[in-house]
């Protein structure tokens, strides 16, 4: 599961969600005056993503999670308020569609996203990262949550 990344995932949940709406045209659980929140949730959680990839570009680290070695140890930006702002910010994106669509399948997107993250990617990430770059990377994880 680690080999794909949580975007790819979060996309293969979209479209699980999907079809699974479409089989079965799910009642909106949501009011109308809920979707811009959801558009809200989607613009805001996509700028955290691009906000956090852009730190990453600029300090000349690997984005991919499975690559070997990471350059640098990033704790600026984004990542002084969390430790996974990437992560946090697919979460909130897919929030952001399960509010705008209101079909039950769309619920469960974040849901899945945010424990594939959590149980999957998260720890793989983590465990890799306090091999590199140790205490160092104790330090920062005593200081920064790991979501919010």
């Amino acid at each position: 599961m680690v080999k794909l990344p949580p975007p790819v995932w979060a996309l293969f949940y979209l479209i699980a969600a999907s079809v699974a709406s479409v089989l079965y045209p799910w009642k909106s659980l949501v009011d109308l005056t809920i979707v811009p929140l959801g558009a809200v949730l989607i613009v805001l959680g996509l700028l955290i993503v691009f906000w956090a990839m852009g730190i990453f570009r600029a300090e000349g680290t690997e984005i991919n999670p499975t690559s070997p070695e990471n350059k640098k140890l990033v704790v600026r930006g984004s990542f002084r308020f969390t430790r996974n702002p990437m992560y946090l910010g697919l979460v909130s994106a897919t929030l952001g569609i399960a509010l705008c669509v209101g079909a039950l399948p769309m619920f469960v997107v974040p849901i899945l996203v945010f424990a594939t993250a959590n149980w999957v990617h998260i720890p793989f990430e983590e465990a890799k990262m306090r091999r590199q770059f140790g205490m160092a990377y104790d330090n920062y994880t005593r200081l920064v949550r790991r979501w919010i």
